[in-house]
């Protein structure tokens, strides 16, 4: 926390001084009571003491002062608030070990799906674009904020050959810095990349694609999709098929979150996926912002005031005990 006008805060000094004058007080009113009367008779005359009672309005109203006091200081707190303005782009692997059935219906179809969830979670003044990626990357849809238009270009993605991850970033990086806000700025942005496996072909290395989005201010997310048990079926000549093995690989998707700023998660269901997806969406909704909280400390004196004086005065019949 920091303070506008930390100078304010010498008035905190007038706390202990009150408590010492009640104090103070409190020895003078006990040596009168006790020169003008007998103390064996006291009971006699008295039905209880208040005791402990008698300091809590006082340390209500004292906390009361502070709150005040602390408040002229024009406190400031870091605060998490909701982004107005963003872009996320969903980086979409489709190649043929995608359709592998170990994540129900398929790899790419559960991806697909959870990438609807995020839809839902994520603030509509979002842009959202849709990147694919096989044996090349190309843009599915470009920044918008038409949902249905996302939606669509989610269902659009169909199987291909190769996982061109590296392509697949650096076009998501060159789309998110052409976005500019409404005062010429690029807003936030973050791409959700999701795979389940190395890079095979393309043109840029997936690294080196990583260290140019994070100097671009992108965090490039990675969701690392798929079991062990992962088989796809290979058509051969004369009939026959071949079952190919296609664990998934997190290697370079650990190294490319790491680089970037992101984070990686591991997905080995659809439920787990669509969790990330959630985990995602709640992560990139906030920013962390420098604001003033005067008000905050204003109604909390106001009402420990309110309390101290309502105690006060429903226990001793006066303001202040």
């Amino acid at each position: 926390m920091s303070f506008s006008q930390p100078l304010a805060l010498i008035a905190l000094i007038v706390v202990p001084v009150l408590v010492a004058l009640w104090r103070l007080q409190e020895r003078r009113r006990e040596t009168q009571a006790a020169a003008f009367s007998t103390p064996a008779l006291i009971p006699n005359l008295v039905s209880g003491r208040p005791g402990r009672r008698r300091t809590i309005p006082l340390g209500i109203l004292l906390l009361a002062l502070v709150a005040l006091i602390v408040g002229t200081a024009h406190p400031h707190a870091n605060v998490r608030v909701p982004r107005k303005e963003a872009t996320v782009v969903l980086a979409i692997d489709v190649s043929r070990s995608m359709t592998a059935q170990d994540v129900r219906p398929t790899r790419l179809d559960a991806a697909r799906h959870a990438a609807e969830a995020f839809l839902a979670k994520v603030p509509k003044e979002y842009s959202i674009a849709v990147v694919g990626f096989g044996t090349r990357a190309f843009v599915a849809l470009p920044p918008t904020i038409d949902r249905v238009l996302a939606h669509d270009a989610l269902a659009s993605l169909a199987p291909s050959e190769g996982t061109a991850i590296g392509d697949a970033i650096a076009l998501s990086t060159k789309l998110a810095t052409r976005q500019r806000t409404t005062d010429g700025i690029m807003p936030p942005t973050s791409v959700l990349l999701i795979s389940d496996g190395t890079r095979d072909g393309g043109r840029t290395a997936p690294l080196t694609a990583a260290r140019q989005a994070r100097a671009a201010h992108i965090p490039v997310s990675t969701v690392l999709v798929g079991t062990v048990n992962g088989v796809v079926t290979d058509k051969l000549v004369g009939g026959y098929e071949e079952q190919i093995r296609v664990p998934p690989s997190p290697g370079t998707l650990q190294q490319i979150a790491r680089l970037s700023g992101g984070q990686f998660f591991r997905a080995r269901t659809s439920a787990a996926l669509t969790s990330v997806y959630k985990k995602l969406a709640t992560r990139i909704g906030h920013r962390t912002e420098n604001r003033q909280i005067t008000d905050l400390f204003a109604g909390g004196g106001i009402i420990l005031l309110l309390v101290g004086g309502g105690l006060s005065t429903l226990w001793f019949r006066r303001p202040v005990p």
